[in-house]
């Protein structure tokens, strides 16, 4: 991450994300698995792309909620993500599949990625880590 990048990314910031991760997981279309991820993806500029899983019969037509937050900022224009939250479900957090995360290093290499899930009980458990400890040896031709 550059320097200006990391300038941005302020814990305000990931909190933020992680606040609207959990909102738009709520919108998460999910009736196979049950499973409901959402993403919110700051950018350089100041934008926040949020995303949310949209499964399908056809289980290779299921759009991850990463991938569908990188869609939602290539299409305003944007292109240089600064930090991603993920909100899953469950006793731990959830990561991204390894699609998402090939996906996520084409526009950034590195960057704070935060975890987070909810429990039945409504406890919320927080994993703070990065885009490259996520995927150490990715595949770039850049």
């Amino acid at each position: 991450m550059s320097t200006s990048a990391s300038s941005v990314v302020t814990p305000a910031l990931l909190d933020r994300l992680v606040a609207e991760a959990k909102a738009v997981r709520a919108r998460a279309y999910a009736p196979y698995s049950k499973y409901r991820v959402g993403a919110a993806i700051a950018t350089a500029s100041g934008n926040v792309f949020r995303g949310c899983n949209v499964e399908n019969a056809s289980y290779g037509a299921t759009i991850c909620a990463e991938r569908s937050a990188i869609v939602q900022m290539v299409a305003s224009g944007d292109d240089k993500p600064v930090a991603c939250a993920i909100a899953t479900f469950g006793a731990s957090p959830g990561s991204p599949c390894g699609i998402c995360r090939q996906v996520l290093v084409e526009f950034a290499r590195e960057m704070p990625v935060v975890l987070v899930s909810e429990n039945d009980a409504g406890e919320e458990t927080r994993r703070d880590t990065s885009l490259g400890a996520l995927l150490p040896d990715a595949f770039v031709s850049f």
